[in-house]
């Protein structure tokens, strides 16, 4: 959300006989294409990956599309947290679950913090969640690094994150400093894809869990057999026809 800012910046400074030093902590396509515009034959290092943190217990809940909603709330109300962070994927989609939730009994325990809201109330929101006023912060990855919140006991992904990487920074908001903590991740069938790279970030598996007692419609997601991708076929170019 800030990029728009920070490439503004970046053309205010002179380019010649400038020397530039870009970090990030993931390099999807737009930064790694943001960092090509800005410098010049540049020098890259990289460190190691972070690593999961041992004392972090994974689980992804498969459920049909329409259904989502319903299980991230039961999941909540099944489960004894003392500070839960729910990420999604864009801000309209923050709000939307904040508000979903809000309609659903969570009132004035839950908060949500992305890059469209001022950022004095972003700032309101998180001290308010480190407080211990808000139980729940629904955020976006703005969340996800750079902020020292410790105590997360919980973290749900709304959806799986289509970066595996995001998917390290959102969870290591819990089981920080040796303490224990649960990371949650609803899947629908279009996110298979998504977890097994996910998977395959982390270096392991990650358990499949039904939520005991859910009515669950049914999903080929929820069959003991491993689901794979459907990938449409593309389509052949029509022949022309000779005249």
């Amino acid at each position: 959300g800030f990029l728009p800012i920070v490439r503004k910046i970046v053309n205010l400074c002179p380019w010649e006989g400038r020397q530039t030093l870009f970090f990030s902590a993931t390099m999807p396509p737009v930064i790694a294409g943001f960092a090509k515009w800005c410098l010049t034959d540049p020098a890259e290092v990289t460190i190691a990956r972070r690593e999961v943190a041992a004392t972090i217990n994974h689980a992804i809940y498969p459920v049909a599309l329409d259904q989502r909603d319903e299980l991230l709330l039961a999941l909540l109300k099944g489960t004894d947290f003392h500070s839960v962070m729910i990420f999604t994927r864009t801000r309209k989609e923050a709000d939307a679950v904040c508000g979903m939730l809000k309609q659903h009994g969570y009132r004035g325990e839950v908060a949500v913090m992305h890059s469209d809201i001022p950022q004095k109330e972003r700032m309101e929101a998180l001290k308010g969640f480190k407080a211990g006023k808000y139980d729940i912060l629904v955020a976006t990855d703005v969340a996800a690094r750079g902020i020292d919140i410790s105590g997360v006991t919980h973290v749900i992904n709304y959806r799986v994150p289509e970066n595996a990487e995001d998917y390290v920074h959102r969870i290591g908001r819990t089981g920080r400093a040796e303490a224990t903590g649960d990371a949650f991740t609803i899947m629908t069938a279009d996110e298979v894809d998504f977890a097994a790279a996910v998977e395959n970030f982390i270096g392991k598996p990650i358990a499949r869990k039904k939520l005991e007692g859910f009515n669950y419609t049914y999903s080929a997601l929820l069959e003991d057999e491993p689901v794979r991708s459907v990938r449409k076929p593309k389509h052949a170019a029509p022949k022309r026809r000779r005249r």
